[in-house]
């Protein structure tokens, strides 16, 4: 392997690999429409996709998450979901090529992502990305989720790379926290589920791709410097 390119690349799953925000929006909708509510706009809830289910469904009904029936709302969701993991969802324009890519350079990719198994392992089965991922670690393998970097230490040690080689890239403050917490290289994307007036430069990443196609060029220079 080329030694100026980084052992592993890491990735957040929603908004970062896959863009899930359509099927979300479609789920939330028919939870809506059960309880006789208007639908919400695409553009609303993809702005809630990186905080989970659970956000998702309070910015939905206007609700707080400590109020009588949101637990009965949140569980209907993930049924519905769970019906509806991959319709909709595709990995961002410039992910396959990236794949390719890494593949090509023998560089084994993996994803740390907040998302339960139960939800993950289907939705990457279903897109068969090429080359597979070596690692999937959601929170039913670690104590801690992210921001906490054990997840991430957890995938180091399973793709046998050093946190300090490694690369995590993410489109929420929690990723880059937990990837600087582990000693790696960060990447903020963009062009993920950004919160609205979130500014991706206070994140203090090591660096900002706007879209995946700017990866590639990123990896390639990373360790020239070092």
């Amino acid at each position: 392997m080329n030694t100026l390119l980084p052992e592993a690349v890491l990735f957040d799953l929603d908004g970062t690999l896959l863009d899930t925000a359509p099927d979300f929006h479609h789920v939330i909708n028919l939870l809506l429409a059960e309880h006789q509510r208007r639908p919400i706009s695409y553009e609303f809830i993809r702005g809630y996709v990186s905080n989970g289910a659970r956000a998702m469904v309070s910015a939905a009904f206007q609700t707080d998450e400590q109020a009588d029936g949101f637990d009965l709302l949140h569980q209907r969701m993930l049924e519905l979901y769970l019906q509806h993991l991959d319709v909709k969802t595709k990995p961002f324009a410039g992910i396959p090529e990236l794949l390719r890519w890494l593949g090509d350079n023998q560089i084994p990719w993996g994803i740390v992502t907040n998302k339960p198994e139960l939800y993950t392992t289907p939705v990457i089965v279903g897109l068969n990305l090429q080359p597979p991922a070596s690692t999937v670690i959601c929170p039913d393998h670690v104590k801690e989720k992210k921001p906490h970097p054990e997840a991430l230490f957890l995938a180091c040690s399973e793709l046998g790379s050093a946190p300090e080689r490694t690369v995590y890239i993410g489109d929420h403050r929690r990723d880059i926290e937990a990837g600087l917490r582990a000693g790696m290289q960060t990447i903020a994307v963009s062009y993920g589920y950004l919160d609205e007036g979130e500014d991706i430069n206070s994140w203090n990443s090591h660096f900002q791709a706007d879209h995946a196609s700017e990866i590639r060029p990123i990896l390639e220079t990373l360790y020239r410097h070092n």
